[in-house]
């Protein structure tokens, strides 16, 4: 029910705004290997009279907008695309990007409506988890990464490099190409620390080639998390 009165909510939303979008939630999936990925949100001007797009932007500097043909005017019964693309660099697994709209006289801290781009990008070097936690005078217990490689072709484990002293750790092949363990154990828990572990592969392609992990010492909380 919660979720039926949200979406009437939304629909009532974009019908006073006076442009019909069929959709403002666009899944994408993307190829390992590309680059970019474009999104497209089609509308309409269902209302009786004409709407003006004022402005319109991106939440993140990584999604470019523009509107086909760079049209902001549109008449009763008019359509036009709002077109997205986003740089997708070192992003990997599900990222969600986010383009408001403002139309007419609508207030700046009022978009008139909200877009969202779900990209889905393979995960070709899987690090689990990203990150190791331990307590300051808890138990300094060994903790796993486990990576593992989700690709058609074997990628190896070049190398692996921590950036602090408080931790060491030690990479073990399960299967060669296909799955590893590093292993990391804190030498002391006397006080706080960050450590980042690089892991770099054999990946045919370079924005998958390097992955980072953490481990992190941290002081006890009240609720022990």
């Amino acid at each position: 029910m919660r979720l039926i009165v949200v979406m009437l909510c939304c629909l009532a939303s974009l019908a006073q705004a006076g442009l019909d979008f069929p959709e403002i939630l666009k899944e994408v999936r993307a190829d390992a290997s590309a680059d970019k990925v474009t999104a497209d949100f089609p509308f309409t001007n269902q209302s009786d009279k004409a709407v003006t797009v004022s402005h319109y932007d991106s939440t993140c500097s990584c999604m470019s907008v523009q509107i086909t043909g760079g049209k902001t005017r549109y008449e009763p019964g008019e359509s036009g695309v709002i077109r997205t693309q986003f740089d997708m660099g070192y992003f990997s697994g599900t990222v969600d990007k986010v383009v408001v709209v403002w139309l007419d006289d609508a207030p700046e801290d009022e978009p008139s409506v909200t877009l969202t781009v779900r990209v889905h990008i393979p995960v070709l070097v899987a690090m689990t988890p990203k990150t190791l936690k331990w307590e300051m005078a808890g138990k300094g217990e060994p903790q796993t990464i486990e990576i593992r490689m989700n690709h058609s072709e074997p990628i190896k484990v070049k190398s692996v490099t921590g950036s602090s002293e408080a931790f060491g750790y030690q990479l073990e092949t399960i299967e060669e190409g296909k799955s590893y363990d590093l292993v990391v154990t804190p030498k002391t828990l006397d006080a706080p620390a960050l450590g980042i572990f690089r892991v770099e592969t054999d990946c045919e392609l370079e924005k998958h080639r390097i992955q980072q992990a953490f481990g992190v010492i941290r002081r006890a909380t009240a609720e022990g998390k």
